[in-house]
C-alpha cells in the first residue's frame, strides 16, 4: 500500500474540522481525533526515545517496528468499526507479537518487590513517559466503545506493558522503588 502526499496543507481544517478515514468531516475535538491523536504523540515519544544512548540495539528495532504498528493503529481508529468496506485493521498477531516481546524481556528481569518509580537512566525514565502516552492513548480508545475495532484496545494494554519491561531492563537492574511512607 502507498501513500502519496503531494500537498500538506489544504485548509480543509481551518474551521475546526477533520476528515475521517471514511471521508466522513468531525470536529476536531471529537472522542475519534483525541484517539488517534495521542497515538500519534505516542509515535512521537517512541521518536525521541531512539534518539537516546542506553537503549539495547533490540528495543530500538522493536521500537522502530512499533512506530510503523501505530501507524497502522491510527489508519484502524480513523474508520468507525463499522465500517464495511476491507480497511487496514490491526492484526491479533501484532498483539501477539508484543506479548512474545514482554514474555522475552521480563524473563530476564528480577521479580519486583515494590512499584517502580519512572526513573533512572535517560533511556527508562523516557520510556516510562512513552508508557504513561500510551496509556493515555488507551483511555482514549476505551472512550469510543464499540467504535472502536477490538484490536486496537489490545494493542496498547499490552504495549503499554513491554513500555515498563523495557524500561526496567533499560535501568539494568536498579530501578527506583518506591517506599511506602518513607518521608512521613
Amino acid at each position: 500500500m502507498t501513500v502519496n502526499l503531494t500537498r500538506i496543507y489544504t485548509k480543509l481544517g481551518d474551521g475546526g474540522e477533520t476528515h475521517l478515514g471514511d471521508m466522513s468531516r468531525v470536529r476536531k475535538d471529537d472522542r475519534r481525533i483525541e484517539a488517534y491523536g495521542a497515538v500519534d504523540e505516542l509515535g512521537a515519544h517512541l521518536g525521541f526515545a531512539l534518539t537516546l544512548t542506553g537503549l539495547p540495539e533490540h528495543t530500538a528495532e522493536w521500537l522502530r517496528r512499533i512506530q510503523n504498528d501505530l501507524f497502522d493503529l491510527g489508519a484502524d481508529l480513523s474508520v468507525p468499526a463499522q465500517d464495511a468496506r476491507e480497511r487496514l485493521r490491526l492484526l491479533a498477531e501484532q498483539v501477539e507479537w508484543l506479548e512474545q516481546r514482554c514474555d522475552e524481556v521480563n524473563a530476564q528481569l528480577q521479580p519486583l518487590h515494590s512499584f517502580v518509580l519512572s526513573g533512572g537512566t535517560p533511556a527508562a525514565a523516557w520510556l516510562h513517559v512513552c508508557r504513561t502516552v500510551c496509556r493515555r492513548a488507551e483511555r482514549r480508545v476505551v472512550s469510543l466503545g464499540e467504535q472502536a475495532s477490538p484490536q486496537t484496545l489490545r494493542y496498547l494494554n499490552r504495549l503499554s506493558d513491554l513500555l515498563f519491561i523495557l524500561a526496567r531492563e533499560a535501568n539494568g537492574g536498579d530501578d527506583p522503588l518506591w517506599v511506602p511512607g518513607k518521608y512521613r
